[in-house]
């Protein structure tokens, strides 16, 4: 995040816009891949910020990669996410507004292994199985992947 730290020593923890991108990657048995996050020891997706000159996509491949050890072959765009929701208040104080691009990744190589600044544990998990202490800013993103992964279920069962 050399950009945006750069920005906070000139503006301090007044309310930034940050825009970044996160990966919803799913493994072969249709689990989420999680990391509980230092920062605020909730469970959160690979993802962050973008760096000068960087596309979503950019960043989500670069933040997988330096946060799980995993490289995406492919993503698919799940939404771009903004607004109200999407405010969020760091432990250490940082205000942001996030405009994030999630994006999903099932097709994917490499072993895991954790960024141990900013990740406690990666971990697999069930859609119906997700801890309970998700971080905040990632939220609506997960639900409406499950939302739409129940509804495309649906709709091939004739539901």
């Amino acid at each position: 995040m050399g950009y945006i730290m750069d920005i906070r020593k000139l503006v301090g923890s007044r309310p930034l816009i940050m825009a970044g991108a996160c990966v919803i990657l799913i493994d072969e048995e249709n689990r989420l891949l999680l990391q509980l996050r230092q920062d605020n020891n909730c469970w959160g997706l690979a993802g962050g910020s973008l760096e000068l000159g960087e596309s979503f996509e950019q960043v989500a491949k670069r933040e997988l990669f330096e946060e799980t050890g995993l490289v995406a072959n492919a993503l698919e765009l799940l939404n771009v996410y903004s607004g109200e929701r999407f405010y969020y208040k760091y432990p250490h104080g940082d205000e942001v507004y996030n405009v994030v691009a999630a994006y999903i990744c099932k097709d994917y190589q490499g072993k895991l292994r954790l960024e141990e600044s900013e990740v406690q544990e990666l971990k697999f998990f069930k859609l119906d199985e997700l801890p309970p202490n998700i971080s905040p800013p990632d939220l609506p993103i997960i639900i409406e992947y499950i939302n739409r992964a129940n509804h495309m279920q649906c709709s091939k069962k004739d539901c």
